[in-house]
């Protein structure tokens, strides 16, 4: 039976916090993506340019075998909304393996799953993690295999997390094939990726492209 991964589409969600997972895990032959919702049909991302699809809603995917939770500013108004939170936490009992991208943590911590322990997440959204019952690090991935839950930092991280998902589901050979396919070496212009490299010009400038 292929492993099923559900990742759940909600207004406002970062693209690259869905699309990241989704390209590493469907090079699989083994592992299908499906991409889920309140209902099926179009979902807009945080910017609004960009529309992806709902395939199912969350009453048709009761038991994925994996779940991947993208963040985005779509995720605050979801805080308190049973039906997401509900299907996480029944969904849960049954996963290999719950996971989140960026703030998609809010979510799984708004749910309960997080309660006490570490996690990641974009470093915009780390008093609302830690106020929702999660121990904030300063981790690109944090790993708690007894309760099967992975988060993953901000936006690109989502890649490096689903890396190791691959890891996981099959063996460390296949997950470095999957690296090589989708070239994943990156050797970006500027190190300035986290809050502990920027300096203070480039985190204030990154406080307004946020707004």
């Amino acid at each position: 039976m292929p492993v099923q991964v559900a990742i759940p589409l909600f207004p406002r969600f970062t693209a690259l916090d869905a699309i990241g997972p989704y390209e590493v895990l469907q090079r699989v032959p083994d592992i299908d993506v499906i991409f889920i919702g309140d209902r099926c049909g179009e979902v807009r991302t945080d910017s609004g340019m960009l529309g992806m699809t709902c395939d199912a809603p969350f009453d048709e995917v009761a038991h994925p075998d994996v779940i991947v939770v993208p963040g985005g500013i779509g995720t605050r108004v979801l805080l308190d909304d049973d039906r997401i939170l509900d299907w996480l936490r029944n969904s849960h009992r049954h996963s290999r393996f719950t996971t989140s991208v960026c703030t998609g943590s809010l979510l799984l911590a708004a749910a309960g799953l997080l309660d006490g322990l570490t996690a990641t997440t974009h470093w915009g959204a780390v008093e609302l993690l830690e106020h929702l019952g999660a121990h904030y690090v300063e981790q690109r991935v944090v790993e708690h295999p007894p309760q099967r839950i992975i988060t993953s930092a901000g936006v690109s991280s989502g890649i490096d997390m689903a890396l190791r998902l691959v890891e996981l589901l099959t063996d460390t050979e296949t997950a470095q094939a999957v690296q090589l396919m989708i070239e994943y070496d990156p050797h970006p212009p500027f190190d300035s990726g986290s809050l502990a490299k920027a300096d203070e010009g480039v985190r204030e400038r990154a406080g307004q492209l946020r707004r």
